[in-house]
């Protein structure tokens, strides 16, 4: 007969493999234990946290995806993507490099930066760059929040070979930072008909 403990442990594996993308807090909600317990119980079963859980998933399902940059330059941990449509990062402030340490509000630079490379990786091109962009920064971001950036392929012009890619990224469900990037490319595949694979986590 498992004890309290088993029981516990089983379902915060069951969870995990249900949703790999909870934090050690909702668990800690849902099994009505102190969030250091989930921890513990993580370690004694040997479950990553939630970072190196996102890290694993997003490096092995999206590292042949992506073309136009390595995936371990990009700015956040990309969890979904469609290339020439839309993808979606998440960046969790928490070292103090990110932030000031006068008010501890994040760098301004972090937030462009999660933009930009994800703006690049939903292009399917080995070469793209960014040829402009028009930043908005609407809402200070403070330290431990997460943000996510979601950006959206607006469109193509041929002849310049630009595309215009738009990103909007939030804490919680607010929009903190907004960008139109017109991004360079090479060449204008996937723009004609052919099959667009589509890589998704969520």
């Amino acid at each position: 007969m498992m004890g309290k403990k088993e029981k516990r442990q089983a379902l915060l594996k069951q969870l995990i493999s249900e949703t790999p993308f909870i934090k050690d807090k909702d668990i800690a909600k849902k099994l009505n234990v102190s969030i250091q317990t989930i921890r513990l119980d993580r370690l004694e079963l040997s479950i990553p946290g939630l970072r190196d859980r996102i890290k694993d998933i997003a490096y092995h399902n999206l590292k042949e995806e992506i073309r136009s940059l390595p995936i371990e330059e990009v700015i956040g941990e990309i969890i979904d993507l469609e290339l020439e449509k839309s993808a979606v990062s998440i960046l969790e402030i928490e070292e103090k490099e990110h932030v000031f340490s006068r008010n501890q509000i994040v760098r301004g630079h972090y937030l462009f930066a999660q933009a930009n490379s994800l703006a690049i990786a939903v292009i399917n091109d080995e070469l793209a760059l960014t040829s402009k962009a028009n930043i908005h920064f609407l809402k200070q971001v403070k330290q431990n929040e997460m943000i996510i950036a979601k950006a959206k392929v607006k469109g193509t012009d041929l002849g310049k070979r630009r595309t215009t890619v738009e990103v909007e990224s939030f804490v919680r469900d607010e929009i903190v930072f907004s960008c139109e990037f017109e991004i360079y490319r090479s060449n204008l595949i996937g723009l004609k008909g052919e099959d667009r694979k589509v890589t998704s986590l969520i």
